[in-house]
């Protein structure tokens, strides 16, 4: 895990139970000065609790005399929930309220710091966060991919029509690529022309691994390289954490950015480094290979086409097929 996730993760549930404890003593102040009947049985109730447990400690009773005291204590609760409904409240009013029972709001269950299924969903929640992807996976995800926007036509020299291309595009993602995500270090870059899906499937397979509790962080490549800028020059150790250990950095729009000495040096930098660490990406461009090659270094290029599954996008401009159907 990314540092500073745990800690922001220790914060937030300590927050829940600092709350829920400030609302109980709220909540016991209320009927102590409504019903202070009911308070005095909640107090015996507690001092013949810590009664039993010390002398299961210390073996001072026998065990008809436990017995008795935990009858006496099963009374005294029951008297209490009658008190409580009799007077509109509900049975667990006095009692400390948890948004999961199953940790108590620890994160964690038993000894053996077992991570709680409210754990990986809160980790989930800051992950969307830090994506930048939270808006655009709502709509732009598997569900609402549409297969029969790609033609079955083919065109010119391509291989194959663009429906069957696509076919195969998504049979790598969903097939393979997604489902052994954990087991693989593969990358991918999407390129073709613009209106094609390149940043469709993007967020598809975004949504895919956030749902599962991978961390995939979203920047278009003029995004990416004012961040290195803020990590080179302000030096940004937070956003430089996030870029190179994310599960996966997808770089969307390559060459959309300004090109300059700088921005060329530190995204072969960044490429390099995550390559070096096995740490995922998923660069789109509307580049063919042969202007990526001219518009970008050697080293650039050959990482490239050396390091990533080429995924190339053709198809009649999506955008405008999706627009004449609205209209």
């Amino acid at each position: 895990m990314i540092k500073g996730y745990q800690k922001e993760l220790s914060n937030i549930y300590e927050k829940l139970r600092t709350t829920e404890q400030q609302n109980l003593k709220k909540r016991r102040d209320e009927i102590s000065k409504k019903h202070p009947e009911i308070i005095e049985l909640d107090t015996k109730i507690q001092k013949f609790c810590l009664n039993l447990s010390l002398s299961i400690l210390k073996g001072t009773l026998t065990e008809t005399d436990l017995n008795n005291l935990r009858d006496t204590i099963t009374n005294l609760r029951a008297r209490k929930y009658e008190l409580l409904v009799s007077k509109g409240y509900s049975q667990e009013y006095l009692n400390l309220y948890y948004h999961c029972h199953k940790c108590k709001d620890n994160g964690f269950i038993g000894t053996g710091n077992s991570k709680c299924s409210c754990y990986k969903n809160k980790l989930i929640k800051l992950y969307y966060k830090d994506s930048d992807l939270e808006d655009a996976v709502k709509d732009n995800n598997f569900n609402n991919f549409d297969i029969n926007l790609y033609s079955s036509h083919k065109i010119a020299d391509d291989k194959y029509s663009p429906r069957r291309n696509m076919e195969n595009i998504l049979e790598t993602v969903k097939g393979n690529y997604i489902p052994n995500f954990n087991n693989h270090d593969n990358n991918l870059l999407f390129y073709g022309n613009s209106g094609t899906g390149k940043t469709f499937l993007s967020w598809c397979i975004s949504k895919d691994l956030l749902d599962a509790g991978f961390l995939v962080v979203y920047k278009t490549s003029d995004e990416l390289i004012k961040g290195l800028r803020d990590i080179r020059f302000n030096n940004n150790s937070a956003l430089e954490e996030l870029i190179i250990n994310c599960d996966l950095l997808i770089i969307d729009d390559l060459g959309a950015e300004q090109i300059t000495e700088f921005s060329a040096t530190e995204l072969f930098t960044l490429i390099n480094k995550k390559i070096l660490k096995k740490k995922k990406m998923l660069i789109s461009t509307n580049l063919s290979l042969p202007m990526i090659s001219k518009l970008y270094s050697e080293r650039i290029y050959s990482r490239l086409v050396g390091n990533f599954k080429l995924c190339k996008f053709y198809a009649d401009d999506i955008r405008i097929q999706i627009n004449l159907k609205r209209k």
